[in-house]
């Protein structure tokens, strides 16, 4: 499901907003679930999961293309745990 879709589902369900105004909605949600975690914030939503960043430290990597090894820097990374609903309702 694309963004545009998940707007249009939304829109449906809410008939007393404006396409506009949820596209406004959903895009406000996700800026700030992205703000939250650009300053290493947890998201929680139950019944769905939760969005955390976890580090990746540096290490040795190798070039695909050469086979050359490559210094890989240390980098911050999002990660998503699904909850324990969602997990039992796609394993119906």
């Amino acid at each position: 499901m694309t963004k545009s879709e998940l707007i249009e589902k939304v829109s449906e369900k809410v008939k007393n907003f404006a396409t506009k105004d949820v596209e406004i909605i959903v895009n406000s949600v996700f800026d700030s679930m992205s703000e939250g975690l650009a300053k290493g914030e947890r998201i929680e939503v139950r019944g769905f999961g939760s969005f955390k960043v976890k580090e990746r430290g540096a290490r040795k990597g190798r070039n695909p293309k050469t086979g050359e090894a490559i210094d890989v820097l240390a980098k911050k990374v999002p990660f998503f745990k699904v909850g324990k609903e969602l997990k039992e309702m796609m394993n119906k």
